[in-house]
């Protein structure tokens, strides 16, 4: 069941080139939307069949690599060891976030159905979703930190092309700029910090760099700089102070996007980056107490503003960052399991108050 896993992420990828290539000439937006939501659900389904087939295993069982192809591999005759796969991981916590995904993914799709109804550039719409998607599932399934940033950076794409989906209009313009750039401060760190693992480990590969972390001892400062780099990735693309500024502007898209970005996909990105790098942060306390203080901060700073919001979105957006600033507290006191927790039950929530906020915007243009 396992050699399934990346048809996971092709489903998506597939149902973005059709509708990208093809979409433009199909005038039936009931079969376009289908073809959108069909390709998640599709990956959905696989998800659940994986998740269900690894209930039967042992815990030690539960943990498998699929490789697709070799992406990056040592010139012949050289003796550089720098190797990189396009490889899928299969774990208790790549599962979770690939169901939550998928799942809470498809539901918004299938909203977007009816909410885009009308709308000229309805099929653009669900090729950007698709990729959003296909994004985030390489973020999460990666083995290995390379192709978790090649997700990183889709996502951070997928953002731009749907916070600005109504061009024509300059706030969206303003506000797809504005989520890019300071995505990129953060995603300036989170380069750094890769760069370090590979001189201090010498691969890029999840099980290799976590087997040597745990040779090292608690307080290393070489692990303390590449946990404070790969932070400073989370607090941009998990909207944390200083660079939340971005997400309650990141309204100025359609609903369905804002429930997307704000609920299973982007935004989670940073505490997900973080539950991978446990062992990183179990070694690096100083960096974990950073973490918590910052969480602590930005949920309660986050709460206040969102108190005096008259947006509805904006109230829902500011309440996010909060949520966020909750799931970056657990992960700083080391309750890394309470903090991914935290992210299925919210993905659910606040996707459905984001839908929700979209039915009474429709009821009330």
């Amino acid at each position: 069941m396992f050699a399934y896993t990346p048809l996971i992420v092709i489903f998506p990828l597939f149902g973005f080139l059709f509708l990208g290539l093809f979409g433009s000439k199909i005038r039936n937006e009931k079969l376009l939307g289908f073809i959108g939501s069909g390709t998640v659900g599709l990956s959905f389904v696989l998800g659940s069949l994986i998740f269900f087939n690894m209930l039967g295993l042992e815990p030690e069982q539960r943990r498998q690599s699929v490789v697709l192809f070799s992406w990056l591999s040592p010139f012949t005759g050289t003796t550089n060891s720098f190797q990189v796969n396009v490889a899928y991981q299969i774990d208790q916590l790549s599962i979770l976030m690939t169901l939550v995904v998928t799942g809470v993914g498809f539901l918004i799709h299938v909203y977007s159905i009816g909410y885009m109804h009308g709308d000229r550039g309805f099929w653009r719409f669900f090729a950007y979703l698709n990729l959003f998607i296909f994004a985030m599932l390489n973020l999460v399934l990666a083995d290995n930190f390379l192709l978790m940033f090649l997700g990183w950076e889709g996502v951070g794409l997928c953002s731009y092309l749907l916070i600005g989906f109504w061009y024509e209009k300059k706030f969206t313009g303003d506000a797809a700029k504005k989520a890019f750039v300071v995505n990129r401060i953060g995603d300036f760190g989170f380069i750094l910090g890769m760069l370090l693992i590979f001189s201090t480990f010498g691969s890029l590969n999840f099980s290799t760099v976590f087997s040597g972390a745990s040779l090292l001892s608690i307080g290393n400062t070489t692990v303390l700089w590449i946990a404070l780099l790969l932070f400073v990735g989370a607090v941009g693309k998990s909207a944390q102070i200083p660079l939340y500024i971005w997400l309650p502007d990141a309204m100025a898209g359609p609903t369905p996007v804002s429930a997307l970005i704000h609920a299973a996909t982007m935004v989670t990105a940073g505490v997900y980056m973080v539950a991978r790098c446990s062992i990183l942060y179990a070694l690096a306390p100083i960096a974990l107490h950073l973490i918590a203080v910052i969480g602590v901060v930005t949920a309660i700073y986050a709460a206040t503003i969102g108190l005096v919001q008259n947006d509805i979105k904006k109230v829902l957006a500011y309440s996010t960052i909060s949520q966020l600033g909750y799931m970056f507290l657990a992960m700083g006191v080391a309750a890394f399991g309470a903090g991914i927790f935290h992210l299925m039950t919210h993905a659910f929530f606040k996707a459905l108050l984001f839908l929700g906020s979209g039915a009474v915007i429709h009821a009330m243009h």
